[in-house]
C-alpha cells in the first residue's frame, strides 16, 4: 500500500511517499533514514482502478497465439504491458493467469477461479478448443460472437434514444409553460371578476406557483430522488421489465432475440468441438425463463437420440427458416455453419422489427407531445375567445 509521510529533518519538513504492508512499516522505512516521522497516512490516488476487459484480452490473446507465441509467453506479453504501478484489475487478473499456467493446469481450469471476468460459456470454449488444439480459432469464434451481440444491443439501445429524446423535451417544454408561461400569462385575468372555468384554474395554478413556487419545486425534486433510490432498491426496473415483457408483441420480439442467441451460442461450442447435448445444455442458461422449461425437454429428447431440428421445432424453439437450416446441417454435418446462418437471418428479422415499431412509435411520441402541449397552450387563450365572444 502506498503512506505519505511527512519527516522532520534537519529543521525541515520533508513529505515522502512509501510502499509498505502497514503504517507501521512506512514509519521505520522513513526513520531508517533519519529523521522524525511528523505524519503518516494513506497515499491518495487520482487513478481509478482499471477494470478488465474479456474482449480486449481476448482479442489480443488470439491475436499473440496466431502470432507464433505459446500461450504462457502470450500472457507474459499481455502482463508486461499492463502498468504494475496502477491498481489494475487487469494486471491481477494476468497474475492469476500465469501463476496457474505455470504451476501445470490447463487454462480453462484456471479461468474456473475468475468467475467475475469469465463467464461459463468462456470457459467451455477454451475447455472445448483445449482438446482440439485450436485456441487461437475458438477464441476469434468468441470474439465475433461477443461482436455479433453487442451490434443486437447498440440496435436496441439506439432504437430507444430518440423516443426518450422526444420524452424529455417534452417534459421541459410542459415544465416551461407550467412554471414559467402560466404563472406569468394568468396575471391577465387576476382583475376580471367573471371568469370562464379555464381561466379560473389558470389562476388559481399561477397564484400557487407564485406563492409556493419553492415549495413546489423542492417537492419534484425530492420526489424526483426517492423514486430513483426506490428504483435501485427495489429493483424496479427489472420488475417493470418483466410485466412489460408480458405484452405479446414485446414477448415475440423478446423470443426471438432469445433465438439469436441460442443459435449463436450453439454454433459457437459446436464449432469448438462440444458435442450437441452439452452446448444446448449450456447454451439453455442464457434463455429467459418462459423458454427454459421448454428447452429442458427438448434437450431430454435429443439426449434420447431424437434429431435436433425437429426437436426444437416441436417445442416452438425455431423459426420456419431456421428449422429447415437446423435441418440441412444434420443432413450435411455442417450443424455449427447452420447455427450461425439461422442467428443471422434472425439478426435480419430483428432489424426489420426494430425499423417498423421506431417508424410506428415516433409519430405517435410527437402526437401526444403536441396534444399536451397544444393543449396547455389553448387553455392560455380559451378565456380570452371566451371573453371576446360575451362581449359581442
Amino acid at each position: 500500500m502506498q503512506y505519505r509521510v511527512t519527516v522532520a529533518r534537519n529543521g525541515q519538513l520533508h513529505d515522502l511517499t512509501l510502499s509498505a504492508p502497514s503504517a507501521a512499516d512506512a514509519r521505520r522505512q522513513a526513520e531508517a533514514g533519519g529523521g522524525h516521522v511528523v505524519a503518516c497516512h494513506h497515499a491518495r490516488t487520482l487513478r481509478r482502478r482499471t477494470p478488465f476487459s474479456t474482449t480486449l484480452f481476448t482479442q489480443e490473446l488470439s491475436a499473440l497465439l496466431r502470432a507464433g507465441l505459446s500461450l504462457i509467453e502470450s500472457i507474459e506479453a499481455l502482463r508486461d504491458k499492463t502498468s504494475a504501478t496502477a491498481e489494475s484489475e487487469t494486471r491481477t487478473v494476468l497474475d492469476h493467469l500465469l501463476d496457474g499456467l505455470l504451476q501445470g493446469l490447463p487454462l480453462s481450469r484456471v479461468l474456473t477461479g475468475l468467475t467475475a471476468q469469465f463467464s461459463p460459456l468462456y470457459v467451455a470454449t477454451v475447455a472445448s478448443a483445449e482438446r482440439t488444439g485450436h485456441l487461437a480459432d475458438a477464441l476469434a469464434r468468441y470474439h465475433h460472437y461477443e461482436a455479433r451481440l453487442a451490434a443486437v444491443r447498440r440496435k436496441v439501445a439506439s432504437a430507444l434514444i430518440y423516443p426518450a429524446v422526444v420524452i424529455a423535451v417534452g417534459m421541459g417544454i410542459m415544465a416551461f409553460l407550467l412554471f414559467f408561461v402560466i404563472p406569468r400569462f394568468s396575471q391577465v385575468y387576476a382583475s376580471m371578476r367573471e371568469l370562464p372555468p379555464a381561466a379560473q384554474w389558470l389562476l388559481w395554478w399561477g397564484q400557487t406557483v407564485e406563492a409556493h413556487g419553492g415549495l413546489i419545486a423542492t417537492t419534484l425534486a425530492a420526489s424526483v430522488m426517492m423514486l430513483i433510490v426506490a428504483v435501485r432498491r427495489a429493483n424496479l426496473v427489472g420488475r417493470i421489465t418483466t410485466l412489460a415483457w408480458r405484452i405479446p408483441q414485446l414477448q415475440a420480439f423478446q423470443r426471438l432475440l432469445a433465438l439469436t442467441k441460442l443459435y449463436r451460442t450453439t454454433g459457437l461450442l459446436l464449432a469448438g468441438g462440444l458435442a450437441a447435448v452439452p452446448a444446448l445444455r449450456l447454451s439453455a442458461s442464457l434463455l429467459p425463463v418462459f423458454l427454459q422449461n421448454a428447452m429442458s425437454k427438448a434437450i431430454s429428447e435429443i439426449e434420447a437420440g431424437m434429431p435436433v431440428a425437429d426437436t426444437l421445432a416441436r417445442h416452438a424453439l425455431t423459426t420456419p427458416v431456421a428449422e429447415r437450416l437446423l435441418r440441412v446441417g444434420e443432413r450435411s454435418g455442417e450443424l455449427p455453419e447452420m447455427c450461425e446462418r439461422a442467428a443471422q437471418f434472425c439478426d435480419e428479422a430483428i432489424d426489420r422489427t426494430i425499423d417498423t415499431t421506431t417508424k410506428l412509435i415516433e409519430p405517435c411520441l410527437m402526437l401526444v407531445v403536441g396534444v399536451l402541449v397544444g393543449g396547455i397552450v389553448f387553455l392560455l387563450y380559451m378565456p380570452i375567445f371566451e371573453l371576446a365572444g360575451s362581449m359581442q
